[in-house]
Protein backbone atom coordinates (compact mmCIF):
# COMPACT_ATOMS: atom_id res chain seq x y z
CA UNK A 1 0.00 0.00 0.00
CA UNK A 2 1.34 3.47 -0.93
CA UNK A 3 2.03 6.17 1.67
CA UNK A 4 -0.88 8.23 0.31
CA UNK A 5 -3.28 5.28 0.62
CA UNK A 6 -2.02 4.50 4.11
CA UNK A 7 -2.55 8.11 5.12
CA UNK A 8 -6.07 8.07 3.73
CA UNK A 9 -6.90 4.87 5.66
CA UNK A 10 -5.43 6.28 8.84
CA UNK A 11 -7.35 9.51 8.42
CA UNK A 12 -10.61 7.67 7.82
CA UNK A 13 -10.03 5.56 10.93
CA UNK A 14 -9.34 8.64 13.06
CA UNK A 15 -12.20 10.74 11.69
CA UNK A 16 -15.46 10.12 13.53
CA UNK A 17 -18.56 9.32 11.51
CA UNK A 18 -21.19 12.00 11.09
CA UNK A 19 -24.07 11.82 13.56
CA UNK A 20 -27.38 10.78 12.03
CA UNK A 21 -29.60 13.47 13.53
CA UNK A 22 -32.09 14.11 10.73
CA UNK A 23 -35.43 12.38 10.94
CA UNK A 24 -38.26 12.63 8.38
CA UNK A 25 -39.61 16.03 9.51
CA UNK A 26 -36.22 17.73 9.70
CA UNK A 27 -35.17 16.29 6.32
CA UNK A 28 -38.43 17.46 4.74
CA UNK A 29 -37.92 21.01 6.03
CA UNK A 30 -34.33 20.96 4.77
CA UNK A 31 -35.43 19.89 1.27
CA UNK A 32 -38.27 22.43 1.11
CA UNK A 33 -35.92 25.17 2.33
CA UNK A 34 -33.34 24.20 -0.28
CA UNK A 35 -35.86 24.53 -3.12
CA UNK A 36 -37.61 27.68 -1.94
CA UNK A 37 -35.83 30.93 -2.67
CA UNK A 38 -35.10 33.33 -5.47
CA UNK A 39 -36.89 31.65 -8.39
CA UNK A 40 -40.55 32.19 -7.58
CA UNK A 41 -39.88 35.54 -5.89
CA UNK A 42 -38.13 36.96 -8.95
CA UNK A 43 -39.26 35.10 -12.07
CA UNK A 44 -43.04 34.71 -11.77
CA UNK A 45 -43.56 37.83 -13.87
CA UNK A 46 -41.19 36.64 -16.61
CA UNK A 47 -42.93 33.26 -16.78
CA UNK A 48 -46.29 35.03 -17.14
CA UNK A 49 -44.80 37.24 -19.86
CA UNK A 50 -44.09 34.13 -21.94
CA UNK A 51 -47.45 32.36 -21.63
CA UNK A 52 -49.93 34.89 -20.26
CA UNK A 53 -52.44 33.78 -17.66
CA UNK A 54 -51.39 30.14 -17.96
CA UNK A 55 -48.27 30.92 -15.90
CA UNK A 56 -49.06 27.99 -13.60
CA UNK A 57 -48.49 25.49 -16.46
CA UNK A 58 -44.69 26.02 -16.82
CA UNK A 59 -44.29 25.66 -13.04
CA UNK A 60 -46.25 22.41 -13.21
CA UNK A 61 -44.11 21.09 -16.09
CA UNK A 62 -40.94 22.17 -14.25
CA UNK A 63 -42.17 20.25 -11.19
CA UNK A 64 -42.65 17.11 -13.31
CA UNK A 65 -39.17 17.40 -14.87
CA UNK A 66 -37.61 17.95 -11.43
CA UNK A 67 -39.49 14.97 -9.97
CA UNK A 68 -38.26 12.69 -12.76
CA UNK A 69 -34.63 13.65 -12.13
CA UNK A 70 -35.21 13.38 -8.37
CA UNK A 71 -35.91 9.65 -8.86
CA UNK A 72 -32.43 9.29 -10.37
CA UNK A 73 -30.83 11.18 -7.49
CA UNK A 74 -32.72 9.00 -5.02
CA UNK A 75 -31.38 5.82 -6.60
CA UNK A 76 -27.83 7.18 -6.50
CA UNK A 77 -27.91 8.60 -2.98
CA UNK A 78 -29.36 5.41 -1.46
CA UNK A 79 -26.90 3.29 -3.41
CA UNK A 80 -23.93 5.53 -2.49
CA UNK A 81 -24.98 7.34 0.73
CA UNK A 82 -21.47 8.71 1.24
CA UNK A 83 -21.11 10.23 -2.23
CA UNK A 84 -20.72 13.98 -2.60
CA UNK A 85 -23.02 14.97 -5.44
CA UNK A 86 -23.32 15.03 -9.22
CA UNK A 87 -19.57 15.09 -9.94
CA UNK A 88 -18.99 12.03 -7.77
CA UNK A 89 -21.88 10.07 -9.26
CA UNK A 90 -20.74 10.86 -12.79
CA UNK A 91 -17.15 9.90 -11.95
CA UNK A 92 -18.37 6.57 -10.58
CA UNK A 93 -20.24 5.98 -13.82
CA UNK A 94 -17.63 7.06 -16.39
CA UNK A 95 -14.32 7.42 -14.55
CA UNK A 96 -13.17 10.21 -16.89
CA UNK A 97 -11.42 12.92 -14.87
CA UNK A 98 -11.97 15.69 -17.42
CA UNK A 99 -15.72 14.97 -17.55
CA UNK A 100 -15.83 15.02 -13.75
CA UNK A 101 -14.08 18.40 -13.79
CA UNK A 102 -16.52 19.82 -16.38
CA UNK A 103 -19.51 18.71 -14.32
CA UNK A 104 -18.04 20.11 -11.10
CA UNK A 105 -17.17 23.41 -12.77
CA UNK A 106 -20.65 23.63 -14.33
CA UNK A 107 -22.26 23.12 -10.91
CA UNK A 108 -19.93 25.79 -9.51
CA UNK A 109 -20.95 28.22 -12.27
CA UNK A 110 -24.62 27.54 -11.59
CA UNK A 111 -24.04 28.59 -8.00
CA UNK A 112 -22.53 31.90 -9.11
CA UNK A 113 -25.30 32.65 -11.63
CA UNK A 114 -27.92 31.73 -9.02
CA UNK A 115 -26.33 34.02 -6.42
CA UNK A 116 -26.08 36.80 -9.03
CA UNK A 117 -29.79 36.39 -9.77
CA UNK A 118 -30.51 36.57 -6.04
CA UNK A 119 -28.41 39.72 -5.62
CA UNK A 120 -30.31 41.48 -8.38
CA UNK A 121 -33.64 40.37 -6.86
CA UNK A 122 -32.42 41.59 -3.47
CA UNK A 123 -31.63 45.01 -4.92
CA UNK A 124 -35.02 45.27 -6.64
CA UNK A 125 -36.88 44.34 -3.45
CA UNK A 126 -34.72 46.75 -1.47
CA UNK A 127 -35.82 49.57 -3.76
CA UNK A 128 -39.45 48.43 -3.54
CA UNK A 129 -39.29 48.29 0.25
CA UNK A 130 -38.11 51.90 0.36
CA UNK A 131 -40.50 53.05 -2.40
CA UNK A 132 -37.40 54.18 -4.27
CA UNK A 133 -37.75 54.71 -8.03
CA UNK A 134 -34.22 53.50 -8.73
CA UNK A 135 -32.71 53.36 -12.21
CA UNK A 136 -31.25 50.15 -13.61
CA UNK A 137 -27.70 51.32 -12.87
CA UNK A 138 -28.66 52.22 -9.29
CA UNK A 139 -30.22 48.80 -8.77
CA UNK A 140 -27.04 47.27 -10.18
CA UNK A 141 -24.90 49.19 -7.67
CA UNK A 142 -27.09 47.93 -4.81
CA UNK A 143 -26.74 44.39 -6.18
CA UNK A 144 -22.95 44.71 -6.35
CA UNK A 145 -22.88 46.14 -2.83
CA UNK A 146 -24.92 43.20 -1.62
CA UNK A 147 -22.44 40.78 -3.24
CA UNK A 148 -19.64 42.55 -1.35
CA UNK A 149 -21.55 41.93 1.87
CA UNK A 150 -22.00 38.25 0.97
CA UNK A 151 -18.28 38.05 0.22
CA UNK A 152 -17.38 39.54 3.62
CA UNK A 153 -19.64 37.10 5.44
CA UNK A 154 -18.15 34.27 3.41
CA UNK A 155 -14.61 35.40 4.20
CA UNK A 156 -15.39 35.58 7.90
CA UNK A 157 -16.72 32.05 7.90
CA UNK A 158 -20.23 30.75 8.29
CA UNK A 159 -21.33 28.00 10.62
CA UNK A 160 -24.33 26.28 9.03
CA UNK A 161 -26.77 24.09 10.94
CA UNK A 162 -29.94 22.26 10.04
CA UNK A 163 -31.86 24.04 12.82
CA UNK A 164 -30.93 27.43 11.39
CA UNK A 165 -32.15 26.21 8.02
CA UNK A 166 -35.53 25.44 9.59
CA UNK A 167 -35.88 29.08 10.69
CA UNK A 168 -34.87 30.39 7.26
CA UNK A 169 -37.29 28.00 5.59
CA UNK A 170 -40.19 29.21 7.71
CA UNK A 171 -39.45 32.84 6.79
CA UNK A 172 -39.25 32.05 3.07
CA UNK A 173 -42.39 29.95 3.27
CA UNK A 174 -44.28 32.68 5.12
CA UNK A 175 -43.82 35.09 2.21
CA UNK A 176 -45.28 32.64 -0.31
CA UNK A 177 -48.16 31.66 1.97
CA UNK A 178 -48.84 35.38 2.44
CA UNK A 179 -49.25 35.76 -1.33
CA UNK A 180 -51.66 32.82 -1.45
CA UNK A 181 -53.61 34.24 1.52
CA UNK A 182 -53.85 37.62 -0.21
CA UNK A 183 -55.14 35.90 -3.35
CA UNK A 184 -57.91 34.19 -1.38
CA UNK A 185 -58.69 37.43 0.46
CA UNK A 186 -58.88 39.36 -2.81
CA UNK A 187 -61.26 36.75 -4.21
CA UNK A 188 -63.73 37.43 -1.36
CA UNK A 189 -63.49 41.16 -2.12
CA UNK A 190 -64.04 40.69 -5.83
CA UNK A 191 -60.58 41.98 -6.75
CA UNK A 192 -59.30 38.78 -8.36
CA UNK A 193 -60.11 37.65 -11.88
CA UNK A 194 -59.39 33.93 -11.89
CA UNK A 195 -60.74 33.57 -15.42
CA UNK A 196 -57.33 34.86 -16.54
CA UNK A 197 -55.59 31.64 -15.47
CA UNK A 198 -56.93 29.70 -18.47
CA UNK A 199 -55.94 32.30 -21.04
CA UNK A 200 -52.79 31.55 -23.02
CA UNK A 201 -51.15 34.62 -24.49
CA UNK A 202 -47.59 35.04 -25.69
CA UNK A 203 -46.60 38.61 -26.55
CA UNK A 204 -43.39 37.43 -28.21
CA UNK A 205 -43.04 36.08 -31.73
CA UNK A 206 -42.64 32.51 -30.44
CA UNK A 207 -45.24 29.90 -31.26
CA UNK A 208 -47.23 28.25 -28.46
CA UNK A 209 -44.87 25.30 -28.06
CA UNK A 210 -41.71 27.44 -27.86
CA UNK A 211 -43.39 29.88 -25.49
CA UNK A 212 -44.27 27.05 -23.08
CA UNK A 213 -40.81 25.49 -23.23
CA UNK A 214 -39.14 28.89 -22.78
CA UNK A 215 -41.33 29.58 -19.76
CA UNK A 216 -40.60 26.10 -18.37
CA UNK A 217 -36.87 26.69 -18.78
CA UNK A 218 -37.27 29.77 -16.59
CA UNK A 219 -39.66 28.16 -14.11
CA UNK A 220 -37.22 25.29 -13.58
CA UNK A 221 -34.92 27.75 -11.81
CA UNK A 222 -37.50 27.78 -8.99
CA UNK A 223 -37.28 23.97 -8.61
CA UNK A 224 -33.51 23.59 -8.33
CA UNK A 225 -32.05 22.86 -4.91
CA UNK A 226 -33.47 19.38 -4.31
CA UNK A 227 -30.20 17.88 -5.60
CA UNK A 228 -28.23 19.52 -2.76
CA UNK A 229 -30.01 17.44 -0.15
CA UNK A 230 -28.07 14.31 -1.20
CA UNK A 231 -25.14 15.74 0.75
CA UNK A 232 -27.14 15.16 3.95
CA UNK A 233 -27.37 11.39 3.40
CA UNK A 234 -24.73 10.57 6.03
CA UNK A 235 -26.60 12.62 8.63
CA UNK A 236 -30.03 11.12 7.95
CA UNK A 237 -31.55 8.28 9.92
CA UNK A 238 -32.33 5.29 7.68
CA UNK A 239 -31.67 7.24 4.43
CA UNK A 240 -32.79 4.40 2.14
CA UNK A 241 -36.15 4.33 3.91
CA UNK A 242 -37.04 7.99 4.46
CA UNK A 243 -35.09 9.85 1.74
CA UNK A 244 -37.38 8.86 -1.18
CA UNK A 245 -40.59 9.80 0.66
CA UNK A 246 -39.27 13.10 1.98
CA UNK A 247 -37.62 14.27 -1.26
CA UNK A 248 -40.69 13.56 -3.39
CA UNK A 249 -42.96 15.08 -0.73
CA UNK A 250 -40.75 18.18 -0.56
CA UNK A 251 -40.79 18.63 -4.34
CA UNK A 252 -44.55 18.12 -4.34
CA UNK A 253 -45.11 20.74 -1.62
CA UNK A 254 -42.99 23.37 -3.34
CA UNK A 255 -44.52 22.59 -6.73
CA UNK A 256 -48.04 23.06 -5.31
CA UNK A 257 -47.04 26.36 -3.65
CA UNK A 258 -45.51 27.66 -6.89
CA UNK A 259 -48.62 26.80 -8.92
CA UNK A 260 -50.89 28.54 -6.39
CA UNK A 261 -48.62 31.62 -6.24
CA UNK A 262 -48.53 31.92 -10.03
CA UNK A 263 -52.34 31.61 -10.21
CA UNK A 264 -52.71 34.41 -7.64
CA UNK A 265 -50.23 36.56 -9.57
CA UNK A 266 -52.06 36.46 -12.90
CA UNK A 267 -55.47 36.76 -11.23
CA UNK A 268 -54.54 39.96 -9.39
CA UNK A 269 -52.01 41.79 -11.57
CA UNK A 270 -52.42 42.67 -15.27
CA UNK A 271 -49.92 40.90 -17.50
CA UNK A 272 -48.59 44.25 -18.72
CA UNK A 273 -47.50 45.00 -15.14
CA UNK A 274 -46.02 41.54 -14.53
CA UNK A 275 -43.81 41.51 -17.63
CA UNK A 276 -40.30 42.67 -16.76
CA UNK A 277 -41.29 43.11 -13.11
CA UNK A 278 -38.40 42.11 -10.83
CA UNK A 279 -40.63 42.25 -7.72
CA UNK A 280 -43.77 40.48 -9.00
CA UNK A 281 -45.00 39.17 -5.66
CA UNK A 282 -44.81 42.63 -4.11
CA UNK A 283 -47.13 43.82 -6.88
CA UNK A 284 -49.47 40.90 -6.17
CA UNK A 285 -49.78 41.81 -2.49
CA UNK A 286 -50.30 45.50 -3.28
CA UNK A 287 -53.05 44.69 -5.76
CA UNK A 288 -54.79 42.14 -3.54
CA UNK A 289 -54.64 43.97 -0.21
CA UNK A 290 -54.05 47.67 -0.92
CA UNK A 291 -55.47 48.82 2.41
CA UNK A 292 -53.59 46.37 4.60
CA UNK A 293 -50.06 47.03 6.01
CA UNK A 294 -48.83 43.60 4.86
CA UNK A 295 -47.84 45.06 1.48
CA UNK A 296 -44.89 46.72 3.23
CA UNK A 297 -43.71 43.44 4.73
CA UNK A 298 -43.23 41.27 1.64
CA UNK A 299 -40.27 43.17 0.10
CA UNK A 300 -38.29 42.54 3.27
CA UNK A 301 -39.32 38.88 3.44
CA UNK A 302 -38.31 38.57 -0.21
CA UNK A 303 -34.95 40.19 0.54
CA UNK A 304 -34.36 37.73 3.36
CA UNK A 305 -35.26 34.76 1.15
CA UNK A 306 -33.02 35.74 -1.76
CA UNK A 307 -30.18 36.80 0.58
CA UNK A 308 -30.18 33.33 2.07
CA UNK A 309 -30.06 31.81 -1.43
CA UNK A 310 -27.16 34.05 -2.44
CA UNK A 311 -25.07 33.21 0.61
CA UNK A 312 -25.63 29.45 0.31
CA UNK A 313 -24.80 29.46 -3.41
CA UNK A 314 -21.65 31.54 -3.01
CA UNK A 315 -20.54 29.28 -0.17
CA UNK A 316 -21.04 26.27 -2.43
CA UNK A 317 -19.30 27.88 -5.41
CA UNK A 318 -16.22 29.01 -3.49
CA UNK A 319 -15.81 25.67 -1.71
CA UNK A 320 -16.24 23.74 -4.95
CA UNK A 321 -13.66 25.94 -6.67
CA UNK A 322 -11.32 25.44 -3.71
CA UNK A 323 -11.90 21.67 -3.90
CA UNK A 324 -10.97 21.50 -7.57
CA UNK A 325 -7.84 23.62 -7.00
CA UNK A 326 -6.91 21.46 -4.01
CA UNK A 327 -7.08 18.39 -6.24
CA UNK A 328 -4.75 19.93 -8.82
CA UNK A 329 -7.12 20.55 -11.73
CA UNK A 330 -7.30 24.33 -11.26
CA UNK A 331 -4.50 26.81 -10.43
CA UNK A 332 -3.02 26.20 -6.97
CA UNK A 333 -3.57 29.78 -5.63
CA UNK A 334 -7.33 29.12 -5.68
CA UNK A 335 -6.76 26.54 -2.91
CA UNK A 336 -5.20 29.04 -0.48
CA UNK A 337 -6.85 29.19 2.94
CA UNK A 338 -6.82 32.18 5.28
CA UNK A 339 -4.54 31.31 8.24
CA UNK A 340 -6.91 32.70 10.88
CA UNK A 341 -10.40 32.39 9.44
CA UNK A 342 -9.67 29.07 7.69
CA UNK A 343 -11.75 30.13 4.71
CA UNK A 344 -10.71 29.71 1.02
CA UNK A 345 -10.17 33.45 0.56
CA UNK A 346 -8.76 33.39 -2.99
CA UNK A 347 -11.63 31.20 -4.23
CA UNK A 348 -14.11 33.52 -2.51
CA UNK A 349 -12.60 36.60 -4.15
CA UNK A 350 -12.49 34.86 -7.53
CA UNK A 351 -16.13 33.72 -7.46
CA UNK A 352 -17.21 37.19 -6.28
CA UNK A 353 -15.32 38.77 -9.18
CA UNK A 354 -17.16 36.48 -11.62
CA UNK A 355 -20.51 37.48 -10.11
CA UNK A 356 -19.55 41.16 -10.47
CA UNK A 357 -18.78 40.58 -14.13
CA UNK A 358 -22.06 38.73 -14.71
CA UNK A 359 -24.24 41.38 -13.06
CA UNK A 360 -22.45 44.23 -14.83
CA UNK A 361 -22.45 42.52 -18.23
CA UNK A 362 -26.13 41.55 -18.25
CA UNK A 363 -27.18 44.96 -16.94
CA UNK A 364 -25.21 46.65 -19.72
CA UNK A 365 -27.21 44.83 -22.40
CA UNK A 366 -29.92 47.34 -23.32
CA UNK A 367 -32.53 44.74 -24.31
CA UNK A 368 -31.59 42.23 -21.63
CA UNK A 369 -33.64 41.33 -18.56
CA UNK A 370 -31.06 40.75 -15.85
CA UNK A 371 -33.01 38.39 -13.60
CA UNK A 372 -34.45 36.43 -16.54
CA UNK A 373 -31.09 35.77 -18.21
CA UNK A 374 -29.14 35.04 -15.03
CA UNK A 375 -31.87 32.75 -13.70
CA UNK A 376 -32.26 31.12 -17.10
CA UNK A 377 -28.51 30.49 -17.30
CA UNK A 378 -28.63 28.78 -13.90
CA UNK A 379 -31.34 26.38 -15.04
CA UNK A 380 -29.50 25.83 -18.36
CA UNK A 381 -26.31 24.77 -16.56
CA UNK A 382 -28.07 22.52 -14.06
CA UNK A 383 -30.34 20.90 -16.64
CA UNK A 384 -27.21 19.92 -18.60
CA UNK A 385 -25.80 18.33 -15.43
CA UNK A 386 -29.11 16.58 -14.70
CA UNK A 387 -29.14 15.09 -18.20
CA UNK A 388 -25.74 13.48 -17.56
CA UNK A 389 -26.82 12.32 -14.08
CA UNK A 390 -29.77 10.49 -15.63
CA UNK A 391 -27.34 8.72 -17.98
CA UNK A 392 -25.08 7.88 -15.02
CA UNK A 393 -27.99 6.13 -13.27
CA UNK A 394 -28.40 3.78 -16.22
CA UNK A 395 -24.67 3.10 -16.44
CA UNK A 396 -24.41 2.37 -12.71
CA UNK A 397 -27.15 -0.26 -12.92
CA UNK A 398 -24.22 -2.64 -13.41
CA UNK A 399 -23.57 -2.16 -9.68
CA UNK A 400 -26.55 -3.64 -7.80
CA UNK A 401 -25.74 -1.74 -4.60
CA UNK A 402 -27.27 -2.49 -1.17
CA UNK A 403 -30.45 -4.56 -0.99
CA UNK A 404 -32.42 -1.70 0.56
CA UNK A 405 -31.35 0.87 -2.04
CA UNK A 406 -34.10 2.74 -3.87
CA UNK A 407 -34.55 1.81 -7.52
CA UNK A 408 -36.26 4.15 -9.95
CA UNK A 409 -38.53 2.65 -12.62
CA UNK A 410 -36.25 1.82 -15.54
CA UNK A 411 -38.05 4.08 -18.00
CA UNK A 412 -37.79 7.21 -15.83
CA UNK A 413 -34.05 7.95 -16.32
CA UNK A 414 -34.58 7.70 -20.09
CA UNK A 415 -37.39 10.24 -19.85
CA UNK A 416 -35.14 12.37 -17.64
CA UNK A 417 -32.38 12.38 -20.25
CA UNK A 418 -34.82 13.42 -22.99
CA UNK A 419 -36.64 16.14 -21.01
CA UNK A 420 -33.51 17.71 -19.52
CA UNK A 421 -31.67 17.64 -22.86
CA UNK A 422 -34.72 19.11 -24.61
CA UNK A 423 -34.78 22.07 -22.19
CA UNK A 424 -31.07 22.66 -22.84
CA UNK A 425 -30.98 22.62 -26.63
CA UNK A 426 -31.18 25.92 -28.56
CA UNK A 427 -34.29 26.56 -30.67
CA UNK A 428 -36.17 23.63 -29.10
CA UNK A 429 -36.10 25.09 -25.58
CA UNK A 430 -37.06 28.59 -26.71
CA UNK A 431 -34.36 30.16 -24.54
CA UNK A 432 -32.90 33.57 -25.23
CA UNK A 433 -29.51 33.34 -26.94
CA UNK A 434 -27.99 35.51 -24.21
CA UNK A 435 -28.23 32.60 -21.77
CA UNK A 436 -26.07 30.41 -24.02
CA UNK A 437 -23.56 33.25 -24.39
CA UNK A 438 -23.23 33.61 -20.61
CA UNK A 439 -22.93 29.85 -20.08
CA UNK A 440 -20.39 29.61 -22.92
CA UNK A 441 -18.13 32.31 -21.47
CA UNK A 442 -18.25 30.70 -18.03
CA UNK A 443 -17.32 27.26 -19.35
CA UNK A 444 -14.60 28.79 -21.54
CA UNK A 445 -13.12 30.33 -18.40
CA UNK A 446 -13.09 26.90 -16.82
CA UNK A 447 -11.37 25.34 -19.82
CA UNK A 448 -8.71 28.08 -19.82
CA UNK A 449 -8.02 27.56 -16.12
CA UNK A 450 -7.85 23.80 -16.65
CA UNK A 451 -5.46 24.20 -19.60
CA UNK A 452 -3.18 26.52 -17.62
CA UNK A 453 -3.09 24.03 -14.74
CA UNK A 454 -2.44 21.13 -17.10
CA UNK A 455 0.49 22.97 -18.67
CA UNK A 456 2.01 23.89 -15.30
CA UNK A 457 1.59 20.38 -13.98
CA UNK A 458 3.19 18.94 -17.09
CA UNK A 459 6.01 21.44 -17.65
CA UNK A 460 6.93 22.46 -14.11
CA UNK A 461 5.86 19.70 -11.73
CA UNK A 462 6.02 16.69 -14.11
CA UNK A 463 2.74 15.26 -12.85
CA UNK A 464 -0.64 14.31 -14.25
CA UNK A 465 -3.74 16.48 -14.03
CA UNK A 466 -6.59 14.47 -12.57
CA UNK A 467 -9.19 14.39 -9.81
CA UNK A 468 -7.53 12.68 -6.85
CA UNK A 469 -10.78 12.11 -4.94
CA UNK A 470 -14.01 13.43 -6.50
CA UNK A 471 -15.91 12.48 -3.36
CA UNK A 472 -14.15 15.30 -1.49
CA UNK A 473 -15.35 18.02 -3.87
CA UNK A 474 -18.65 18.86 -2.21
Amino acid sequence: MSEQSSASVAESEESPALIRVMGPKLLLLFIVGDILGTGVYALTGEVAAEVGGAAWAPFLVAFIVAAITAFSYLELVTKYPQAGGAATFIHKAFGIHFVTFLVAFTVMCSGITSASTASRAFASNFAAGLDWEASSSQVMMVALGFMVLVMLVNLRGVGESVKANVVLTMVELSGLLLVIFVGLFAMTKGRADFSQVIIFESPSDKNTFLAVTAATSLAFFAMVGFEDSVNMAEETKEPAKIFPKMMLTGIGITGAIYVLVSICAVALVPLSELEGNETPLVSVVKAGAPNLPIEDILPWISMFAVANSALINMLMASRLLYGMANQGVLPAPLAKVHPKRRTPWVAILFTTAISFGLISYVTSQAESNVVKNLGGTTSLLLLAVFAVVNVAVLVLRRDPGPDDAFRAPTWLPYVGVVTCTFLVLPKLSGRDNEQYVIAGWLLLLGLILFAVTWFLNRAVYSRKTYMRNPGDLE
